[in-house]
């Protein structure tokens, strides 16, 4: 079979496919471009979205943060209020105690001769910590002394503070050579139940209150007060 002679005609032919099939191709590109434009824009917007959304979440949680300190500044405010006024309270207590109808007179009616009394009474030596602490209230005369524990409201734990107290005033005593004794009574405005009945078992007076004075709680039969 012989080769048709190519004529200008035909080439213009193959020029005009050719150009159709690259605009074609072209056009296929750039619409796939597009879509993929779209996908990709798509995707930005979305990330962008939860963006903001983490980023308001933050903002949410840093505000809540922000008002929980507020919270916890005004409980810790509150807090130390209401320390300041239980310590005021107890500083009521110990007033209310040696002034007026006060305990001096009723440990006097008990046999000890009370000379003087001082508060917060500290006492120790600097050669050992197990000699050093502080007395709320300290009763005297000559050869005996009543260290007294005052608790707005008092607990069986502070019954085990007073004895560990008077242990270690014993020692810081032997040290100095003060051959006194001493006995213990605890008093709270409050009492809890329980508190008064460990004191008696330990030879610890109770101090109590009775309308508007103190009293020395009625010991149990065949009650002796300890003497450190």
């Amino acid at each position: 079979m012989s080769a048709q002679q190519l004529t200008y005609e035909g080439l213009l032919e193959i020029f005009r496919e050719s150009d159709r099939r690259f605009n074609a191709n072209l056009e296929k590109q750039g619409a796939e471009f597009d879509r993929l434009m779209k996908i990709q824009t798509a995707e930005f917007d979305r990330r962008m979205q939860e963006t903001d959304r983490r980023m308001q979440e933050t903002d949410r949680r840093m505000q809540e943060t922000d008002r929980r300190m507020q919270e916890t500044d005004l409980r810790i405010k509150r807090t130390n209020e209401e320390v300041g006024n239980i310590t005021g309270s107890m500083g009521r207590v110990i007033e209310h105690m040696v002034a007026g109808d006060n305990i001096i007179k009723k440990f006097q009616a008990l046999g000890y001769e009370i000379e003087s009394h001082s508060r917060n009474k500290k006492f120790g030596h600097t050669s050992s910590q197990d000699m050093r602490g502080e007395i709320d209230l300290f009763l005297e005369n000559g050869d005996i002394a009543i260290l007294i524990e005052v608790k707005t409201t008092l607990q069986t734990k502070d019954v085990h503070k007073l004895m560990r107290t008077l242990e270690r005033f014993r020692r810081c005593a032997d040290y100095k050579g003060d051959k006194r004794r001493f006995i213990g009574a605890i008093a709270g405005a409050v009492v809890e139940e329980g508190a008064m009945e460990i004191a008696h078992e330990n030879g610890l007076y109770s101090i109590v209150q009775s309308g508007n004075a103190v009293e020395i709680a009625e010991v149990p039969e065949g009650f002796k007060a300890k003497e450190w």
